[in-house]
C-alpha cells in the first residue's frame, strides 16, 4: 500500500472530526445564546405589542414595546411611568383561545423563549401609573384636573381628549390607593377601560405590584417611531408623599 493510499483515509477521518467539532460548537452556541436569552426575558426586558388604542397617542394599535423588568424592582415605580402588568381579574374579556399547530406552537414558544414573540400580550394591559400605594387620587377639580395628594395635574404632554372635552375623566372617582397596589389610568382617557372601570371587579379597580411586569421604556415598532417612551415624571413634580400630604 503506498503512502498516498494510507494517507486518504486519515484525512477523510480528520475533515469528518473537523466537521463533528464545528457542529458540537454550533449547538453550544445556539444553547448558551438562548439560556442568555431567556434569563434576559425572565429577569432583565420583555416585548410586547399595543393591542388596543387606550394609550393613544403615546402608544398606537400595534406598537411594540420593550419592558424593564429589573430597575423598578430596585427602585420601585413612579408617577407617571407606563407599565405592563397582568389583568388582576376581570379587565379583559374572556377570549376563545385559537387553534394552532404543533408546529406553529413550537416556533412561538421558542421564539417567546428568546424575547422575539409576545405571544402572551393579549393577556396583560398597558396603562399609565397615576397613584402610588397611599395616594389620594380625586377626579375632578373645578377645571377639570385630576389631583393627587391635593395637588392639581396638569395632563396636557399625553393626556388624549375628544373634541370639545375638557375633563380629565367622564366618570368622576375618589380613590385612596391600598399598600401594595396601583391606580393606573389609559392616557387616551374617554376610550381606556382603566382602573375607573373595574372598581366592580374584587381588586376595586387596583392594580396588585405583584402582577406588574415591568416599565415600558422603549417604543421598538415600527421603526419610524423607534425611540424613548417618556415617563413624563415632572407632572407629578410637585406632588408630595402620602405621609406629608396628610399632616
Amino acid at each position: 500500500m503506498t503512502t498516498e493510499q494510507t494517507a486518504a483515509p486519515a484525512t477523510r477521518r480528520d475533515r469528518r472530526r473537523g466537521w463533528l467539532s464545528f457542529a458540537r460548537d454550533v449547538v453550544v452556541i445556539v444553547i448558551i445564546a438562548v439560556l442568555v436569552s431567556f434569563l434576559v426575558k425572565t429577569f432583565l426586558v420583555r416585548s410586547f405589542y399595543i393591542p388596543s388604542s387606550s394609550m393613544e397617542d403615546t402608544l398606537l394599535v400595534n406598537d411594540r414595546i420593550l419592558v424593564d423588568e429589573l430597575t423598578p424592582r430596585f427602585g420601585g415605580y413612579e408617577r407617571g411611568d407606563v407599565i405592563v402588568f397582568e389583568d388582576p381579574g376581570g379587565w379583559l374579556p374572556v377570549s376563545p383561545q385559537e387553534q394552532q399547530s404543533p408546529f406553529v406552537e413550537a416556533v412561538d414558544w421558542v421564539l417567546s423563549l428568546v424575547g422575539l414573540s409576545a405571544s402572551d400580550s393579549d393577556d396583560h394591559l398597558v396603562k399609565r401609573l397615576v397613584g402610588l400605594p397611599g395616594d389620594h387620587v380625586v377626579c375632578c377639580n373645578a377645571i377639570g384636573q385630576i389631583t393627587v395628594n391635593g395637588v392639581p395635574i396638569d395632563e396636557t404632554a399625553y393626556l388624549k381628549l375628544p373634541e370639545g372635552q375638557t375633563a380629565a375623566s367622564a366618570d368622576p372617582f375618589d380613590v385612596t390607593v391600598p399598600e401594595g397596589s396601583l391606580w393606573v389610568l389609559g392616557d387616551n382617557r374617554y376610550y381606556s377601560k382603566d382602573s375607573r372601570y373595574n372598581t366592580d371587579q374584587p381588586g376595586k379597580g387596583f392594580v396588585p405590584l405583584d402582577n406588574v411586569v415591568g416599565r415600558a421604556f422603549l417604543l421598538t415598532w415600527p421603526f419610524d417611531r423607534f425611540g424613548p417612551l417618556d415617563s413624563h415624571h415632572d407632572v407629578f413634580a410637585g406632588v408630595p408623599d402620602p405621609e406629608a400630604s396628610s399632616q
